[in-house]
């Protein structure tokens, strides 16, 4: 279970970005992952960073961070960042 709204969201922000959430979310709504194995298999490039499941979005232009309860199925958007505001780390905070 993940909200549509976070993904809208980001895209109204990112307007060139909305083609690649959509899928991203499209992927993720059907999905059925136990682990970050599983994640990886519909996105490879899917990385575990500080309890947190970083996604890169539109090749390596984009990061969206969420948190995924992989028991319950359920998956929280917390944070579509551009590449450059990812590396400074705010998102940690």
């Amino acid at each position: 279970m993940i909200s549509h709204r976070p993904i809208v969201q980001a895209a109204k922000r990112r307007p060139d970005a909305a083609a690649a959430l959509d899928n991203w979310y499209r992927i993720t709504k059907r999905a059925s992952w136990r682990n970050l194995v599983d994640t990886r298999g519909d996105f490879p490039h899917a990385d575990f960073v500080e309890g947190l499941t970083v996604f890169n979005i539109k090749g390596n232009d984009y990061r969206l961070i969420t948190r995924i309860n992989y028991t319950t199925q359920k998956v929280f958007v917390r944070g579509f960042f551009t590449h450059s505001e990812y590396k400074r780390g705010g998102w940690k905070e």
